[in-house]
């Protein structure tokens, strides 16, 4: 096997998933093969522990301890990506393991053990203090195979409830997180069922639906107080070469170099003598925390009763290089004012709404840096019945379209101030 397959192999093993694909690809360049006769012991009863043992192929029987009663009565079957030598707090074996056909194993050596311990789930090297806040926000705690924990940091959006894009990027991220690291979303698909609590943890169960040579399917499941708030279906692909066309046309807009970011605009609001002194007031008395998304909008406040929004976005800081973090990265941003341009048509003086999503859909065409500017262009080409439709197209600097979107919101006049529904659908 070459580095690649090698490579490819250790990403199918769950043990290893959660890892940083540059972990795992450090991984296969320290193991070593080892082969094993059928009888052979691959692993004695107290003899010390040589360190992880993957099974790369054939079949291998776990025997009982010698001090028990029912000593090397086969207990279970280890097979392809099965793995033991880890886990334990002894430096000896435990148990027996015996070859029942030829079988062949990846050790990774104890020397190398410490590839396995990473300070976060995107990077092996830094702790997530030392990240950028868009990386700390999608950081997730591995509680048990494929459960992970999220939590909504102080310092990140929030809007009252737990901000859709970030149950969508850390969903993503928890089903990015059981794949081979070389296959990456394509499409996900998000239903939004409960308001989220912001002072609780999100637990997020994923289910592994199918696993194939190009594709793997994942289904995730998002949950506070035992029910389940949000759900994701995610489909990734193994990269591959094909048909190639692209109809869509990336909007002539300036770059993001000669436009305003949130924070310019924000100033010049409370500056500008034009605004009513009472705006100036209120808006300077209002906290502004810095969103880890920065935008710079190609549009003026003429055109805000359009049913459109175009805007450049990028990721506050450098990510680290996974791939898979661009994409989550990506999906948290998606959704920061993508429901709100179905309400632009209707907005007057003194209305109060709110909106809440309902459903989320994303293709992700070509590699994404989310780091690097990209072109977000929302449409609403329809709203009624209370409930608004989105589409979305970004695209990068070149002109590529890289990401299409659709959403459909809940769009209400709000009955009182501050009134919240709890239930979405």
């Amino acid at each position: 096997m070459d580095q690649e397959e090698v490579t490819e192999f250790l990403g199918q093993v769950p043990l290893l998933q959660r890892l940083p694909g540059s972990s795992i690809r450090r991984i296969a360049e320290a193991v070593q093969v080892k082969h094993y006769e059928p009888g052979e012991y691959v692993a004695r009863e107290g003899e010390p522990v040589d360190g992880l043992c993957i099974i790369l192929d054939g079949q291998a029987e776990v025997s009982t301890p010698a001090s028990t009663e029912e000593a090397n009565r086969p207990d279970y079957v280890l097979n392809k990506y099965d793995y033991f030598g880890y886990g334990t707090n002894s430096s000896v074996h435990q148990v027996n393991v015996i070859a029942v056909s030829k079988l062949n194993c990846f050790v990774l050596p104890n020397q190398y053990g410490h590839l396995l311990q990473t300070k976060t789930i995107w990077n092996a090297e830094e702790t997530p203090e030392n990240h950028t806040l868009m990386e700390q926000i999608l950081h997730l705690e591995p509680l048990e195979l494929d459960i992970f924990r999220g939590f909504t940091l102080p310092e990140a959006p929030t809007f009252r409830q737990v901000f859709g894009g970030q149950l969508i990027g850390q969903a993503l991220a928890a089903a990015s997180k059981t794949v081979d690291c070389l296959k990456l979303v394509h499409s996900l698909h998000a239903i939004f069922l409960i308001a989220g609590d912001n002072n609780m943890p999100i637990i997020y169960q994923v289910h592994r639906e199918r696993d194939g040579t190009s594709f793997a399917t994942r289904k995730v499941e998002a949950k506070q107080k035992g029910l389940v708030i949000f759900t994701l279906t995610a489909s990734f692909q193994k990269e591959e070469l094909g048909f190639e066309h692209q109809a869509a046309i990336m909007p002539d807009v300036p770059p993001p170099e000669q436009l305003l970011n949130m924070e310019e605009i924000r100033e010049r609001r409370i500056t500008d003598p034009r605004f009513p002194m009472q705006y100036r007031n209120s808006a300077a008395k209002k906290k502004f925390v810095p969103w880890p998304i920065e935008m710079r909008f190609c549009e003026d406040s003429t055109s805000q009763h359009e049913p459109s929004l175009y805007y450049w976005f990028r990721a506050r800081g450098k990510l680290s290089e996974d791939p898979a973090l661009h994409r989550c990265v990506v999906a948290y941003a998606s959704d920061l004012l993508y429901s709100g341009v179905s309400l632009n048509p209707h907005r007057e003086r003194g209305l109060k709404t709110f909106t809440l999503s309902l459903d989320h859909s994303m293709w992700f065409h070509k590699p994404v840096k989310a780091d690097d500017w990209l072109l977000y262009v929302i449409d609403s080409p329809s709203a009624h019945g209370g409930r608004g439709f989105v589409t979305g197209r970004m695209f990068n600097r070149q002109g590529e379209l890289i990401v299409s979107l659709t959403q459909e919101a809940l769009i209400r006049r709000a009955k009182t101030p501050g009134q919240t529904p709890r239930p979405k659908l």
